[in-house]
């Protein structure tokens, strides 16, 4: 390895995602000398429009809204320092059962081998060390996370490159404490219906199957400016709401599972690139 940097391959689904379960990692690893690369799925057509418009309605174009997005991804790669930007610019899928995710061209609707295929020609170019993704799940159901997650793990196998694969996930811990602080910040919440609870209980994974965690306490405000970045979305951006100062005492840690290694090095570990340097 020493005719080039290590590197990391984060892959996400849509502008804004590598800032949420990533931006610390991303940041951190940066500033270590460490190459970061960012793959970005789809273009982020179905995010929200002006005045907060939804797809379907009238003030709402896709392409309009991709375009923008597409700026303020690069403005949150430029807050994380990320080295190399790639990105794939399929249409979003939205959320399952929207028209948009049975549409043609849609990532959701596209073969896995064909994205695949394509990540793979990038996983061949980059050479990352460390490749991080969505389980198979997608953390909460969303089919561009589905679908990311799908090539991501085809890509692998086409190209057997890479000595350790991650998935980011949260404590079950921590996503209590994140309930306790929306209903701190929205009083009227209702509580949700009994089916609603238990979907949102199987999110994350309980603490002890988390094999890595990653202190970026040290760039949490790295994190919430490149979310802040994604200002046409600010309205589905909780973590905004709480403040920097709030936000880093919340978001200083990032956790993951790691599903390969070949390195032999111990968990739980607290470095992506432990076996590696």
């Amino acid at each position: 390895m020493a005719d080039r940097p290590l590197t990391l391959m984060a892959v996400h689904a849509h502008p804004d995602d590598e800032a949420t379960g990533t931006g610390g990692v991303l940041a951190r690893y940066a500033a270590e000398g460490i190459r970061t690369v960012l793959v970005t799925c789809t273009d982020g057509g179905c995010g929200d429009g002006p005045a907060g418009s939804k797809p379907g309605d009238p003030r709402h174009d896709p392409a309009a809204v991709a375009a923008i997005r597409r700026k303020e991804l690069q403005a949150s790669c430029d807050v994380l320092k990320i080295s190399d930007l790639e990105t794939l610019d399929y249409a979003d899928s939205g959320m399952m059962g929207w028209p948009s995710s049975d549409a043609p061209g849609a990532f959701w609707q596209t073969p896995v081998e064909e994205g695949a295929a394509r990540l793979a020609d990038l996983m061949r170019h980059y050479r990352p060390d460390v490749v991080v993704t969505y389980d198979e799940n997608g953390f909460y159901g969303h089919p561009d996370h589905i679908q990311a997650h799908r090539i991501t793990m085809a890509a692998l196998e086409m190209t057997s490159l890479t000595p350790k694969v991650y998935w980011t996930t949260m404590p079950r811990s921590q996503m209590r404490r994140f309930g306790e602080i929306m209903r701190e910040f929205h009083e009227d919440m209702p509580e949700p219906d009994p089916a609603e609870a238990a979907a949102l209980a199987e999110i994350g994974l309980p603490d002890d199957e988390i094999t890595t965690w990653v202190d970026t306490t040290a760039y949490s405000g790295q994190k919430f400016d490149s979310l802040a970045a994604h200002a046409s979305q600010g309205e589905n951006i909780f973590f905004l709401k709480m403040g920097q100062e709030r936000f880093g005492e919340l978001m200083g840690t990032e956790t993951f599972v790691r599903v390969k290694d070949t390195t032999g090095a111990a968990v739980p570990e607290n470095d992506l690139f432990a076996g590696l340097r």
